[in-house]
């Protein structure tokens, strides 16, 4: 039987499914725009703090390996994943630029950066957003309730419309995985039988 607990917590998910559909349809638009940006050798940047950073790690991941079928890398990188870049901005420039000072570095105009946040407020992944903007680079957020300052500032927004945080983390893994199947989509990918690949010390 399940405990109270539980329950709470997959009702909380069911209710935010439920209210999600439309939101989550942007995907498909944002799959397309990222696929034609990475195989015209542009690239992907992404943020977030505490556990959306692990999301933006998991996307990031994603783009250079693959999610299902084998194909070619592609460039993403995961600013909060820089350690010794995060801090070293931090120490010189305060936190908030931590982000920012990254996405002027690495970004170039056409590129995409996708930042996570629950809350949608946090400093630093505006500062982001505006450092993006300001060198032409696409600014797409992932955020929980809009709306709020992120959303407002990038140039698409997909807000998830749970009051629980957990539950907002929960449906950003479900939009990264999402939104990599949408961009093997474009890719034409996922329409044919999975090409077996040679592991080493398997016979040919």
């Amino acid at each position: 039987m399940i405990d109270d607990l539980t329950d709470r917590h997959v009702r909380s998910l069911a209710r935010a499914l439920d209210d999600f559909g439309g939101e989550a349809q942007r995907l498909a638009a944002w799959g397309r725009a990222l696929a034609a940006v990475l195989t015209g050798g542009g690239r992907l940047l992404t943020a977030g703090n505490g556990g959306s950073a692990a999301e933006a790690q998991h996307l990031a991941a994603e783009l250079v390996g693959k999610l299902a079928e084998d194909r070619r890398p592609f460039s993403a990188i995961a600013l909060n994943a820089e350690t010794s870049s995060l801090t070293a901005i931090a120490n010189d420039y305060g936190f908030q630029e931590v982000f920012a000072r990254q996405v002027r570095a690495h970004g170039r105009r056409g590129d995409i950066l996708v930042l996570f946040s629950t809350s949608g407020s946090s400093p630093n992944l505006v500062a982001a957003a505006d450092a993006a903007q300001a060198i032409g680079v696409r600014t797409w957020a992932v955020t929980g309730p809009a709306p709020n300052p992120l959303a407002e500032v990038c140039d698409d927004a997909l807000a998830v419309p749970s009051p629980e945080p957990q539950t907002v983390q929960e449906l950003h893994l479900m939009c990264v995985h999402l939104l990599c199947r949408h961009v093997e989509a474009a890719l034409g990918m996922g329409k044919r039988p999975a090409r077996h690949l040679h592991l080493a010390g398997e016979p040919l």
